[in-house]
């Protein structure tokens, strides 16, 4: 009887949200010619920050209380959370064309590299190469005291990474590249398959790739890749407290974390398990202990969410919105950050201005929701964009670069 009244209670509170996000659904899936769901309140509201936080659809809500009805389980709630674990190995691994074997579960983007940099076992002598335009989770673990290697930087030029300026920095020293698909700064997409090639051809380095601000947005091409990471709260609309790991098979002892824990070792509960530790081999040693499974709820809904869209769908329907966006930015007085080669192009676009700040506010203060931070303005565009949306933008813009 002690569990009754909890039982009870999520029973409401499913119900509850299962009814209010259905209205929810009803009001704001199609509108407009969006092909992600709207929310019923955006009409009044253009959101062009995915690249910073995504807006998960009614799904992730469902998801979230459908993790706390199981929770009120106890121990028998594990059989639940382990099959939602199960299937966002599987979505991931579609996802990232990998199988669900090969994918691992963390906290975050920054937990993924952290762990990279201890399955590496870097030594004194070697190297490995990052980029300016990366995020500080994939660059930064390489940078600390403790990392004996020798970090090597690919600068950007005229806001984009060129393969010819890579070369020079590969040797026979060098253990890893790691580059993000799609930068954060300034949204430059990589030449992914001319990097691997790159890299192939002058060194035996591995090649990590952080896909965080392209997956859900851009379709995947990942053969080659030594290593996938992606957070999951941006343009895959799930919740904070996931991170995605793509290991490919032939890659699992490069990339086994020599990790305490229990989730992540073979022989965790077993009569040997003081006298020494067996590590499961490559994905499956990026999580450590308790799996966040709130997240894993959440994020399971999210990734299946935009898989029934389909990424492809999602890019034919953003892309001419970014396109026609970056050209009419492109023709203001302002500092355009992101080349417009159209090949580099994937649902970021930025620009620098002396008075971003106050663009900013001016533009916050008429419901249009873009990033700034220290000069420089970003602007995202997601499936749930629409031409309203770009236009409301520009026409704002306009009138503070006149204002302001």
């Amino acid at each position: 009887m002690p569990l009754a009244l909890p039982f009870f209670y999520w029973r409401v509170v499913v119900s509850f949200v299962s009814r209010s996000l259905q209205k929810d659904r009803q009001a704001g899936e199609h509108s407009g010619d969006a092909v992600l769901r709207r929310c019923p309140s955006w009409e009044d509201v253009s959101y062009l920050n995915t690249a910073a936080e995504g807006i998960p659809p009614p799904c992730v809500a469902e998801a979230l209380a459908a993790y706390a009805a199981d929770k009120q389980l106890g121990m028998d709630g594990r059989l639940r959370h382990e099959a939602q674990w199960d299937e966002l190995r599987e979505a991931a691994g579609d996802l990232f064309g990998l199988t669900a074997e090969e994918i691992g579960i963390c906290s975050c983007a920054s937990e993924a590299f952290n762990l990279a940099a201890m399955a590496l076992r870097l030594q004194e002598g070697d190297e490995v190469v990052i980029t300016d335009l990366d995020f500080p989770a994939g660059a930064t673990p390489w940078l600390q005291d403790a990392c004996p290697a020798t970090v090597r930087l690919w600068k950007a030029r005229e806001g984009g990474l060129r393969v010819d300026d890579l070369v020079p920095l590969l040797g026979p020293k060098t253990r890893l590249v790691t580059v993000s698909l799609v930068s954060f700064f300034n949204g430059f997409m990589l030449p992914l398959s001319e990097v691997i090639e790159a890299v192939r051809r002058g060194s035996d380095a591995l090649v990590a790739v952080d896909v965080t601000q392209a997956a859900g947005r851009v379709p995947l091409s990942l053969a080659g890749v030594d290593l996938i990471v992606s957070s999951t709260h941006k343009w895959l609309l799930g919740s904070h407290g996931g991170g995605l790991v793509g290991v490919p098979a032939a890659r699992a002892q490069e990339w086994t974390v020599p990790a305490g824990g229990w989730f992540n070792l073979a022989n965790a509960f077993e009569a040997d398990r003081f006298e020494r530790t067996i590590t499961r081999p490559g994905a499956a040693s990026f999580s450590v202990g308790m799996p966040n499974y709130p997240a894993v709820y959440a994020v399971n809904a999210a990734v299946r969410y935009v898989q029934g869209i389909g990424v492809e769908a999602i890019q034919a329907h953003a892309r001419p919105l970014t396109e026609a966006c970056l050209e009419a930015v492109a023709a203001e007085d302002v500092d355009l950050l992101t080349p417009r080669e159209p090949e580099h192009l994937a649902g970021i676009l930025a620009f620098r201005h002396p008075k971003a700040e106050a663009l900013h506010r001016f533009l916050h203060d008429r419901d249009i929701h873009i990033m700034a931070h220290a000069g420089r303005l970003r602007v995202a565009i997601h499936g749930y964009n629409t031409a309203a949306d770009i236009e409301r933008f520009l026409a704002v813009l306009r009138e503070a670069l006149a204002t302001v």
